[in-house]
């Protein structure tokens, strides 16, 4: 279901402005639709009023938690269930903090990524992406959302945008609290500038050198590295929140002194934020992460050569973290590593 489509359906209903606001906000927060002081009665058109429970009904199942596998860091891992039988994969991460996907599966292809091995299956509606967050709000509180989860926003631009349009409006969620990540595409340049709602925005850079940076990223635009960079900061300082520079540190790959003197000339004087990420191991890949102290020391060179890095600690090592894992343990019948908590549907 688009959010387009659902607001229509509410005006077919009778809803004026106000009504149909207040039916989205309270469901983007995972709230029953007769919350509030004034009994529905009092202000709500009757034909809308008859057909709320069943639209709740509705909307709850365009998103159904099929197993949540908590980490010890706080983490919890979704497999989350769509009405044509696909999934997708939702991550709550400490501090509020939630990572939903757009896509099941992705086109971009990174090799060393899970969801890229398969392809692309199909594109996410606005409403199933939006049933993420309402999903996750009935779990824990959520006051950050990250389109960093399967799938390459940037290829679902309108349904993302529609998704954080209504989060940022309805969804009581701090503009500079919703992340759009992308590995770089020129219409994300063009759209998101455009909107009420300016996402903050995470561009994933990996490598400062080209051909590498192709190789990895097998269908991602052929954007020369300094040229996203510069896309990136113009943004940045249109909307004064920094860039966040994703970057999957893998090691023998990426993890060289040749790649840090190559960040300081592309990063400095910059308006944004380095984060390393030590990778996820994914079974069957040949990609495997750096030692803690190699990463500390990039961490630490990067640094005192002027560029703002954080080195992030991966979120739920412990529970298949890499995304993309534990929809494709699901599909293939494997057990996780630890025993998932299994929700009926």
């Amino acid at each position: 279901m688009q959010i387009s489509a659902l607001r229509q359906q509410l005006r077919a209903l009778g809803a004026r402005p106000v009504h149909e606001e207040r039916v989205l906000r309270l469901w983007t927060q995972a709230k029953p639709q007769d919350s509030g002081r004034r009994p529905l009665e009092a202000f709500m058109p009757a034909a809308l009023r008859s057909a709320l429970p069943g639209l709740s009904q509705t909307l709850k199942n365009l998103a159904v938690l099929q197993s949540s596998h908590p980490g010890e860091d706080g983490s919890m891992r979704l497999l989350v269930g769509l009405q044509d039988g696909q999934s997708v994969e939702s991550v709550l991460l400490p501090r509020g903090g939630l990572c939903v996907s757009s896509q099941v599966g992705c086109a971009v292809g990174c090799k060393f990524c899970m969801t890229g091995q398969g392809g692309l299956l199909r594109q996410l509606s606005s409403g199933e992406i939006l049933a993420q967050v309402a999903l996750a709000r009935t779990l824990r509180p959520v006051n950050k959302v990250v389109f960093m989860g399967m799938g390459e926003p940037a290829h679902n631009l309108d349904n993302v945008l529609e998704a954080i349009d209504l989060l940022g409006t309805q969804g009581n969620i701090g503009h500079k609290n919703l992340v759009f990540s992308t590995v770089g595409d020129a219409r994300v340049f063009e759209r998101l500038p455009l909107g009420r709602v300016k996402p903050a925005l995470a561009v994933s850079l990996h490598t400062t050198k080209a051909q590498l940076r192709q190789d990895l990223l097998s269908h991602a635009p052929e954007f020369q590295p300094q040229d996203l960079v510069a896309a990136a900061d113009a943004y940045a300082r249109q909307t004064g929140y920094p860039i966040q520079y994703q970057w999957t540190l893998m090691a023998g790959v990426n993890d060289g002194d040749d790649e840090v003197a190559g960040l300081v000339a592309l990063l400095k004087g910059r308006y944004g934020v380095l984060n390393l990420i030590p990778y996820n191991s994914v079974p069957d890949l040949p990609y495997q992460r750096p030692t803690w102290e190699r990463a500390a020391a990039m961490a630490r060179t990067l640094h005192q050569q002027g560029i703002l890095t954080k080195l992030r600690h991966s979120a739920g090592q412990d529970v298949d973290a890499g995304c993309g894992q534990l929809r494709a343990r699901a599909v293939a019948g494997a057990k996780p590593r630890q025993a998932w908590v299994i929700h009926p549907a």
